[in-house]
């Protein structure tokens, strides 16, 4: 969703500047800095590049969590904060995921994975070394983003734009476990 967000609404923000859009080149500007905007966020709060336990991934994903659940209400009134709020949990998400993997997992970039997964079956037809971690890796962020994009439709078939509470309460708890863990890890090292 991410790199659709941002690839997609760039090319629609061009094509709005070449018509002369106003409307349309203010709402898709928007959304490009409401996504930055979240990117922002999270390196202000993750701070570097390297997964390590005691940093604030917890206050990351509980923001992500706040910013999703005030954007349900906004989306069924029709105003545009929904889709910035939501723009905006999309980015810290993207970024906290880009900032803690070290770039080698970009969740938003499947086409990514599917270059990686296209690159893997090549040097396999060659005979040549196949890092099978990695393959293996592309093989279950491709099915966990195809499984996802299958769930959120189906929810939102049946709840429309309350489906969103759904991502908004997974990632609030494990922001809540982590936050309790990071607690517990602080407080065994200060006597």
């Amino acid at each position: 969703m991410a790199s659709r967000l941002a690839t997609g609404t760039t090319s629609l923000l061009g094509a709005a500047l070449a018509q002369g859009n106003l409307r349309s080149v203010l709402q898709l500007a928007g959304m490009l800095l409401a996504f930055m905007f979240g990117a922002v966020l999270s390196g202000l709060l993750i701070k570097d590049s390297v997964l390590q336990l005691g940093r604030r991934y917890g206050v990351a994903l509980a923001f992500e969590a706040a910013l999703l659940v005030l954007a349900v209400p906004l989306f069924e009134q029709g105003y545009f904060a929904g889709p910035l709020l939501a723009a905006v949990a999309i980015g810290l998400q993207n970024a906290m995921a880009t900032t803690y993997s070290g770039a080698i997992i970009r969740t938003s970039h499947v086409s990514g994975m599917f270059t990686d997964l296209g690159i893997t079956i090549g040097h396999a037809m060659r005979g040549l070394p196949v890092d099978h971690r990695r393959l293996s890796l592309c093989l279950l962020i491709i099915t966990a983003f195809l499984a996802g994009g299958v769930i959120g439709a189906v929810l939102y078939g049946h709840w429309q734009y309350k489906a969103l509470y759904l991502p908004a309460v997974l990632t609030g708890t494990t922001g809540l476990i982590y936050g309790v863990y990071r607690h517990r890890q602080l407080s065994r090292i200060t006597p």
